[in-house]
């Protein structure tokens, strides 16, 4: 989903959130749209008719899930890179870069050659975001977030699987370093009322200056 924006006011004119399953991306960047009248760019997870099976079966419908995603993350991104992004900003809560973190740990050898030959001919087109939001948690806050917001095809989401995801987004975030980057600590942070917690995310995004930085909100601090 879009929704145009108009009052800017940060350098960045393209923010994406990011983080592992039920870490909390569509809130926060809901609330930083909100708070900058920005854009929104919302992954279509529901939408994705093959999810409810890869849960239960993940080696037989991985290739299935994750070529939709694939093309319905290009799609949006397709669409985002007709707007100006200098006049407006956006907020994603995805980047067009986790998919393949997620084909890496899903995708058997010779699926994931192939995936790879076809997202290479599609990732030249896409916007690369100014600067990406990571969002930590440990399993257990996790798996208590994405019970308590209830979707039926998760709760076959095991703890060894968070585990092994978690351990990709680390290694992208930390290894790779292609994007600057805010990481922030989430299990005792409270964003969605908009207090002090959220307060001091704005306040860590303003003040980035580049790399990547880690923000710790009830510390009320970067290191």
């Amino acid at each position: 989903m879009l929704l145009g924006g108009e009052q800017l006011t940060a350098d960045f004119r393209y923010v994406v959130v990011e983080g592992p399953i039920g870490v909390g991306k569509t809130t926060v960047c809901n609330l930083l749209a909100s708070e900058w009248k920005a854009g929104t760019i919302l992954e279509e997870v529901e939408e994705n008719p093959f999810l409810p099976r890869f849960y239960r079966n993940r080696k037989a419908w991985a290739f299935q899930t994750q070529l939709f995603f694939m093309l319905s993350r290009y799609r949006q991104q397709k669409k985002l890179a007709q707007f100006d992004l200098f006049n407006k900003k956006f907020v994603a809560d995805y980047m067009f870069a986790k998919d393949r973190i997620f084909a890496s740990i899903n995708l058997k050898d010779d699926e994931f050659a192939l995936y790879e030959k076809l997202c290479s001919l599609l990732a030249g087109d896409i916007p690369q975001p100014d600067l990406v939001i990571y969002l930590q948690g440990s399993c257990d806050s996790l798996l208590k977030r994405i019970s308590s917001r209830g979707r039926s095809f998760e709760s076959d989401i095991s703890r060894s699987y968070l585990e092994k995801l978690t351990d990709a987004y680390n290694d992208y975030f930390f290894r790779a370093r292609k994007h600057p980057t805010l990481v922030v600590n989430t299990d005792h942070a409270d964003f969605r009322h908009k207090g002090e917690d959220f307060n001091r995310l704005i306040e860590a995004v303003e003040n980035h200056t580049g790399g990547v930085e880690s923000f710790v909100p009830r510390l009320g601090g970067r290191r």
